[in-house]
């Protein structure tokens, strides 16, 4: 595993409990002490972080170009684009069969452990010191972002996209559903007839678990979002 320090850095926060880190860092292939809880933490303080930020940033936006722009910026692609960008890659402790493929980490690996990291700096220095480094990180998105540029939402992209070959509608079935609001995360399967399989994705409402859901299914038919 590379030195943390460069990690740290880049995250603009040194833990205090270097124990936490670690096990933000450590893929469930390896141990039964995993991110997966920190990964759970890290999603919602991520949602909550970039919908306020985007709340004061577009006072005149609608709940709906709120969501899509929220759904773009912590889709699974953008936070496996932000882990690469911190060369997660080198840091994640891996199992056996895993390490095989580190040079092909995969971007839902990525996703999850900048999620626990989240959660990580949440548990270790609070909301203010994880708000910060999820701005840190997603400054130049964040700064990038205009109205005009908002497109339709996945959910609605991939229904036109379907109507359009003539085929039946998507069918979005929740498989799971933990915890209790306001933290609660669920876990939607789509399934389309394009596909020769269902997709899953996971969300702290069931609506964004739906959105997640539908972009995959977009990504899968190349269908650009």
């Amino acid at each position: 595993m590379s030195d943390l320090a460069n990690l740290q850095s880049q995250l603009d926060y040194t833990f205090r409990n270097q124990d936490l880190l670690m096990q933000a860092l450590t893929h469930r292939s390896r141990s039964q002490v995993n991110n997966e809880r920190l990964e759970f933490l890290g999603d919602a303080v991520l949602g909550l972080v970039i919908g306020l930020t985007l709340y004061d940033k577009f006072p005149e936006a609608a709940e709906g170009q709120l969501s899509r722009m929220r759904s773009d910026l912590v889709k699974q692609s953008t936070l496996a684009e932000v882990g690469r960008g911190l060369a997660l890659g080198d840091y994640l402790s891996l199992g056996q069969g895993e390490r095989k493929q580190r040079d092909a980490v995969r971007d839902t690996m990525l996703a999850d452990s900048l999620e626990a990291i989240i959660g990580a700096i949440m548990l270790d220095g609070g909301f203010d010191a994880a708000s910060k480094s999820v701005l840190v990180q997603f400054n130049k998105r964040l700064a990038g972002l205009a109205l005009k540029d908002i497109r339709k939402d996945a959910k609605s992209r991939l229904q036109e996209h379907l109507q359009a070959l003539g085929e039946p509608l998507p069918e979005y079935i929740l498989i799971s559903s933990i915890g209790d609001p306001p933290v609660q995360e669920f876990e939607i399967e789509c399934r389309v007839l394009s596909l020769p399989e269902s997709v899953r994705a996971k969300g702290n409402t069931r609506r964004q678990a739906e959105q997640e859901a539908a972009g995959l299914v977009l990504d899968s038919l190349g269908v650009e979002l």
